[in-house]
């Protein structure tokens, strides 16, 4: 299997203050509609540059950006250009510096080869700024554990901020962090990608969550994924933390460039085996090494940690303990959120939260949007002896774009299922989904089918199983639609969750998850009354 060797950056960045960039010409490429080019359009004119913002997208298409950079009367837009439907050379060639999206591989673009110098919002963000970073990669969780993160922090009286791949750049707020404001940077492959050879990222703590496979239609192989997800750790100080997964996933098995198995089983080994830090792990299960250092969920779903002694509360030495309880009443459903809430645990107790406060904190964390979101109940309009007895509850989960996040979504669930799924294929293995819904006890009641190459991939498997389905549709109404004249005949009595878990991207019908799951709750709002 062929790979592309990934471009490496010159140490360091550009820009060494904030007064470098008064007078200088800069191209954003990439202004799109999810914030982050209009987050460096706006930081680079407040700081006195002259700023070209170009994107493939026509102006019709990024309307909503365009307003409300022009309806921003402290922005002096008389320095903004705006090259829109297509990019050209001289506008990168012409540059003194070029901020690159994230979303665009270097490699083979001719317009960042012409550029004098190619930065990224996180690479000035991390070059100016001194705030202590808590930084997270993986391929499932991200998002809700730097939620969780997050919020612990807040709660437990810390000013932090939370910026990169869930949606807000970190430039919107460099300027109000310092040496006492911890930042909380969600980082994606791509963004890791963008740091190669800067020396840029030095994290506090490091966490990678579970490592699945995902994005294969850009990589090609686990390895050379993997390989951008060890740059959060690669320039990590000896007395920083790195956090790894410490359970044994044979649907996660690497593959080399050669596209043979490699038989790595455990992502969080090959990655202990290359860090330079202390290393601590976390399990969905106690571990039996009595030295293990780390967090884990007993068999009741509580979290404990074990740190080194150092940093175990004064408490638990003096009642000589080797652990203590982080984490024991949730608020948001599935063993993931679980999960991902006992690796914000640790990372508030590396952060110095005592373990009670910890506790309570989480308590109380509601989870985030788009991912296993409660958002709206539809009463069935029976009579007779059932009436007001069937009820169903709706939940957004579009930022389920893998197939293991989907079979996490159906093991979460103890009451009936109908499952909404499909979109676009990454090449991605199917093996966890499929086993989710041929149990007997993750099974859903009904499926609904999206269009789409990962949809095709998805109705192979049911037919070979033995499976129905409904669609594939071609719209969300049209599902809908459907849906709601079927469903008084297909559920039981009770209560039945309707979960949007695609399990994969969203390509083409939508413009991107967060736009998908935002048009499903405003569907189903106005459907479902």
């Amino acid at each position: 299997m062929s790979t592309i060797i990934p471009h490496i950056y010159p140490e360091g960045c550009y820009f060494h203050s904030l007064s470098d960039i008064a007078g200088k010409h800069i191209t954003v490429m990439g202004l799109g509609l999810n914030g982050g080019g209009e987050a460096a359009v706006r930081f680079f004119l407040k700081h006195g540059a002259y700023v070209i913002a170009t994107d493939m997208k026509s102006k019709e298409e990024l309307l909503p950006t365009i307003e409300s950079l022009s309806e921003d009367e402290t922005l002096d837009t008389s320095r903004l250009t705006y090259v829109l439907g297509e990019h050209r050379i001289e506008d990168f060639e012409n540059a003194d510096c070029v901020i690159k999206n994230p979303g665009v591989r270097f490699e083979g673009n001719k317009y960042l080869a012409a550029a004098k110098v190619v930065e990224t919002d996180l690479s000035v963000f991390l070059q100016l700024s001194k705030a202590p970073i808590i930084a997270v990669t993986g391929s499932k969780g991200k998002s809700t554990t730097v939620s969780a993160i997050y919020y612990g922090l807040q709660k437990s009286g810390f000013k932090a901020f939370l910026g990169g791949n869930i949606t807000v750049s970190p430039l919107t707020f460099l300027e109000e962090t310092d040496g006492m404001t911890p930042v909380v940077l969600e980082l994606s492959s791509w963004q890791l990608r963008d740091l190669r050879g800067r020396k840029l990222l030095k994290p506090h703590i490091a966490l990678i969550t579970k490592m699945v496979s995902d994005h294969q239609n850009w990589y090609g192989n686990m390895i050379d994924y993997a390989a951008d997800k060890m740059l959060i750790f690669a320039d990590q100080t000896p007395k920083t933390f790195s956090i790894f997964d410490y359970d044994y996933d044979y649907f996660s098995a690497g593959v080399n460039r050669e596209g043979k198995n490699t038989g790595i089983v455990n992502w969080g080994n090959y990655f202990s085996e290359r860090a330079k830090n202390v290393v601590l792990r976390y399990s969905k299960n106690e571990p039996e090494d009595e030295e293990y250092l780390g967090a884990w969920l007993d068999k009741e779903g509580k979290g404990y940690v074990r740190l080194p002694k150092e940093l175990m509360s004064k408490h638990t030495i003096e009642r000589g303990d080797t652990k203590e309880l982080v984490l024991d009443d949730l608020a948001v459903l599935g063993e993931h959120a679980r999960l991902n809430a006992l690796n914000a645990a640790l990372v508030l107790r590396l952060m110095g939260i005592a373990p009670e406060s910890v506790r309570d904190v989480l308590s109380k964390w509601g989870g985030i949007e788009h991912r296993l979101e409660y958002f709206h109940e539809w009463v069935l309009s029976d009579t007779g002896r059932l009436r007001n007895r069937r009820r169903i509850e709706f939940y957004n989960d579009t930022c389920a774009t893998v197939p293991e996040a989907t079979a996490a979504a159906l093991k979460s669930f103890d009451k009936a299922v109908v499952l909404i799924a499909g979109g676009t294929d990454k090449n991605l293995n199917f093996a966890q989904l499929t086993a989710a819904l041929i149990d007997s006890s993750t099974r859903p009641e009904q499926i609904y089918l999206l269009d789409g190459t990962a949809t095709d991939r998805l109705i192979e498997i049911l037919k070979k199983n033995g499976l129905k389905y409904n669609g594939p549709f071609s719209s969300l109404h049209e599902l809908l639609v459907v849906m709601k004249a079927k469903l008084p005949q297909q559920i039981k009595e009770g209560k039945t969750a309707v979960v949007f878990s695609p399990g994969a991207t969203s390509f083409g019908m939508f413009k991107n998850e967060f736009d998908r799951g935002n048009q499903f709750k405003d569907e189903v709002k106005k459907m479902f009354f």
